[in-house]
């Protein structure tokens, strides 16, 4: 008997549909997926019949089963068709009425005992589900519930087990769609734990933080160990403009997607700060079939640089393109995906190797030679897309320890948007935004 189910995945950041075919007949036993499956893709199969028999129903081991996941020339990716898969193969054999399962989309991972796991990307599953004409309900992972109710038009049904979505489809059980109040969900922001009152003195590094983000402007510090670069660059996210539901939509599908979403909304502009390890392919985004990268995770959000010039070369270089287009564009054998990318670069260095060169209170030990040598790490064109250039001294320690009232982050933050408010209308119908995304 042949049974069809209704499913989704994700191609980048991108949904689209796939129907799960799964034919049981006479002849070798065994089990065979075709599709473009990849690994974790054909070990469902393991997954899925101990779940089967754990849930109480019985798994045809004696038949002969052809699962297909179309369209076939796709390539298939994850843990997403554990639960259609299974629907399919009960439904094959008549536990489930194919009419009902017609109504209806499925995603899941199975654990053994039939229960279920969550599954990244749900956001931009539910996006999908939503722009298609007919098939608005959807059957997925309870931990999944949240995230996928944000999107209007749709029905979510939660359920936590094997056992349960198939009493549900075969009317025995009833399910309530979960709902969400998107904006009251997003209202409910917290406040940033960091806070520029925290930072002692660094008058002048605080002004030109304040003009780099208000303009969008990409900024690097220069400065000996302890100047407060990394505290600085911390508590930029406090100072940016409030983040809007459109731009939370965008990077939580980003986040679900990267499988860091830790809510079912981002509420707080993203900070990221990749360690000089990191790789291109793990800065820019990629694989065989491209994830998002550092620099789309920091999407309408910072991007921070620690100790820049300790980065591989040829990994700054790639930098180059999201950062005077906004976005990645990524071509494989199967396809070419973009990925949103418009983030503020903040940077920070030491002024030599040792990091103490033009400093008052500790001798520096490098060579003109070395300090050059250290400088030149990062290139000309790179620099050239790195708008403000500031030195970050060291402070003594009267300073640091001086009582003193220090502006907070809310008041640089009204100044900010007020700031950008001026640009939006001086670049209305131009396609510009802010003054650091001229050309």
């Amino acid at each position: 008997m042949l049974a069809k189910v209704n499913s989704l995945t994700i191609w980048g950041i991108e949904g689209y549909p796939v129907a799960v075919e799964v034919d049981i007949s006479f002849g070798m036993p065994g089990v065979s997926i075709v599709g473009l499956p990849d690994q974790a893709v054909r070990e469902s199969r393991d997954r899925i019949k101990p779940a089967i028999k754990n849930s109480g129903f019985e798994f045809p081991s004696n038949s002969k089963m052809v699962i297909n996941l179309a369209p076939a020339d796709r390539k298939k990716e994850g843990s997403y068709f554990d639960l259609p898969i299974a629907v399919g193969i009960l439904a094959a054999q008549g536990v489930i009425p194919l009419d009902r399962l017609s109504e209806f989309s499925l995603v899941g991972e199975l654990a053994l005992d039939g229960t279920l796991r969550p599954v990244n990307g749900v956001l931009p599953i539910a996006m999908k589900l939503s722009e298609l004409k007919s098939r608005k309900k959807i059957l997925l992972p309870a931990g999944n519930a949240l995230e996928a109710s944000i999107i209007k038009g749709i029905e979510v049904y939660p359920v936590s087990s094997l056992s349960e979505c198939t009493a549900f489809l075969t009317g025995k059980q009833e399910i309530k769609p979960t709902v969400s109040d998107v904006d009251k969900l997003f209202k409910s922001r917290r406040k940033y734990s960091l806070d520029f009152k925290e930072v002692k003195g660094q008058a002048y590094a605080k002004r030109a933080i304040e003009v780099a983000v208000a303009g969008a402007h990409n900024i690097i510090m220069i400065g000996s160990p302890g100047a407060g670069k990394t505290m600085l660059a911390s508590r930029i996210p406090s100072i940016l403009p409030t983040l809007t539901l459109p731009e939370s939509l965008e990077i939580t599908r980003i986040h679900s997607v990267a499988g860091i979403l830790k809510e079912g909304i981002v509420t707080e502009r993203p900070f990221r700060s990749p360690h000089h390890t990191v790789s291109d392919v793990a800065l820019i985004g990629g694989g065989n079939i491209p994830k998002p990268g550092e620099v789309s995770l920091s999407h309408n959000g910072v991007l921070f640089l620690d100790e820049l010039p300790e980065f591989h070369r040829d990994v700054l270089e790639v930098l180059r393109q999201p950062l005077e287009d906004g976005k990645v564009s990524i071509a494989r054998a199967k396809g070419r995906l973009t990925f949103p990318s418009r983030f503020l670069l903040v940077g920070s260095m030491n002024p030599c190797p040792c990091g103490w060169y033009g400093d008052s209170t500790h001798p520096c030990h490098c060579t003109l030679a070395q300090i050059l040598k250290y400088r030149r790490k990062i290139s000309g064109p790179l620099l050239d897309r790195i708008d403000i250039h500031i030195e970050v001294p060291s402070l003594p320690a009267g300073v640091l320890l001086k009582e003193r009232e220090e502006e907070p982050s809310e008041v640089i933050r009204q100044r900010v948007e007020a700031a950008r408010q001026i640009q939006q209308k001086r670049f209305e119908g131009t396609g510009i935004f802010f003054n650091g995304h001229m050309t």
